[in-house]
């Protein structure tokens, strides 16, 4: 019997439930650090909970943490690098001027359809008040029209 990378052993064939899962290797490993030495078993927690961040994102981290225990300007994280790069000059002067006023126009109809949505539920809340004191003003002719004793009055 021959074993090649194409047999039906190394393809998961075989087993039941499929080739052998490899997160059970990790949990195994996981749980064989936690019992000889648990900082490693928690580094690796935080590091697969951080998403597998690569090398170099991790390097940057560490700099960044040694730099502010220096004391030294902490450099912006690259959401803080992308926020001020949406929100902050190009450049380029007549772009900026037009971004500046698309997006005042933007606020405008914004500001418009607030109020529009803010006169609708008005308009709705009156004309439930309006159906409510029809339902009552019928209901009140109605007990009038009987007597005191529940009987029509003729």
């Amino acid at each position: 019997m021959s074993f090649s990378s194409t047999s039906s052993w190394s393809s998961g064939k075989v087993c039941r439930s499929g080739p052998f899962p490899r997160r059970s290797i990790e949990i195994g490993a996981i749980v064989v650090s936690f019992i000889y030495w648990w900082p490693l078993a928690v580094a690796y927690i935080a590091w697969k909970l951080a998403g597998y961040p690569a090398l170099t994102e991790m390097r940057d981290l560490a700099s960044r943490g040694v730099s502010s225990w220096n004391g030294g300007p902490r450099p912006a994280s690259r959401f803080a690098r992308a926020f001020e790069a949406a929100n902050g000059a190009s450049g380029n002067w007549a772009f900026d001027e037009y971004r500046k006023a698309e997006l005042d126009r933007l606020d405008a109809q914004r500001r418009a359809l607030q109020e529009e949505s803010r006169a609708f539920a008005e308009f709705v809340e009156e004309l439930k008040r309006a159906k409510d004191r029809e339902q009552f003003d019928a209901f009140m002719a109605k007990r009038r029209a009987q007597g005191p004793d529940g009987t029509a009055n003729v």
